[in-house]
């Protein structure tokens, strides 16, 4: 055969790529608490913050950090001998972790509010709601047939655009919540049961009593006798300091001393006579209780009408 009548054999070479899945698999994410744990360190800036607010440990939150660093393969705090701050790139990276985890906590709320008679969740201080939304509670029932109400004591308010409380109870100051209702001014002053304030005939009388305290609001004794006993030789630290304001109270109701009473808390046990105001001299405080809504997605539909009814129950009080 000549070389000319010989003809290659034509091979056939695709140039196109293979297929790419229709629905290509999601990136695998790290572990969710992991994940959890970055986000709210860095939204708080503190580790103890966070820990705090996902019921763990400090010790707990450092760990998960860690094991994301090291599953990411980079670096999301600096350590610092003062402390951490953020790398640039968890610093950008962290409102859209906030937004993920809010809608997350958003679809999660939407199922629980699918059940329709959930009750309406309240969150409060422990004093405020021991001394006063529970003995409201009955009230508020009657006012709200069917209307099931939960109620949680804690000592930080929860975030309304993100926490499952449908109301809280706290003492704010003037920049709460846009949405936040301020039931009246506050004020503290001495009390204690009618037969021990007959002896208290001025603030100078207060140096041989026991004073008592809660122990947040310890400094209320040296604040009240600054502006309403200047001067005095009475020790604005001495005496018992307890954790909780209703053991205080309940102290003051036993004779055992003289409390620094918060007015929106101790109207009723002086309006009963159970209790007796010595000094009538009220200081007025920076913070005042505070009602503020939820205002996320799935919040419950009757908050604002439970919100106004409790303000409503304050005032008809006063009239």
């Amino acid at each position: 055969m000549s070389i000319a009548a010989w003809e290659p054999e034509e091979i056939s070479v695709s140039t196109r790529s293979p297929p790419l899945p229709v629905k290509p698999p999601r990136p695998r994410l790290p572990p969710l608490n992991a994940l959890r744990a970055f986000e709210a360190a860095a939204r708080l800036g503190s580790f103890v913050k966070a820990a705090d607010e996902l019921g763990v440990t400090a010790g707990a939150v450092t760990q998960h950090i860690r094991q994301l660093e090291a599953t990411l393969g980079v670096p999301l705090f600096r350590r610092m001998p003062q402390g951490v701050a953020l790398t640039d790139a968890a610093r950008e990276a962290l409102p859209k972790l906030t937004r993920g985890f809010d809608l997350l906590g958003q679809a999660v709320q939407a199922l629980r509010d699918s059940e329709p008679h959930r009750p309406l969740a309240i969150a409060a201080l422990p004093c405020i709601a021991q001394l006063w939304l529970s003995p409201r509670l009955g009230r508020l029932q009657q006012a709200f047939p069917g209307l099931q109400i939960s109620v949680s004591a804690m000592e930080e308010p929860p975030d309304p655009r993100r926490d499952s409380h449908d109301l809280s109870l706290f003492y704010r100051d003037a920049a709460a919540e846009p949405s936040a209702l301020r039931i009246g001014p506050d004020a503290i002053l001495p009390v204690c049961v009618p037969a021990l304030a007959e002896r208290l005939v001025s603030p100078a009388d207060l140096a041989g009593q026991t004073l008592l305290h809660d122990a947040v609001w310890r400094g209320d004794w040296a604040r009240w006798l600054a502006i309403a006993a200047p001067g005095s030789r009475v020790d604005p630290a001495r005496g018992p300091a307890f954790s909780l304001y209703s053991l205080a109270l309940d102290a003051a109701l036993s004779g055992a001393g003289v409390l620094m009473g918060r007015m929106s808390l101790i109207a009723p046990h002086l309006a009963a006579g159970r209790l007796a105001a010595p000094f009538r001299q009220a200081v007025a405080t920076a913070d005042s209780l505070t009602l503020t809504p939820a205002t996320h997605l799935g919040a419950h539909a009757r908050r604002i009408e439970v919100m106004e009814w409790l303000v409503a129950s304050v005032e008809a009080a006063q009239i």
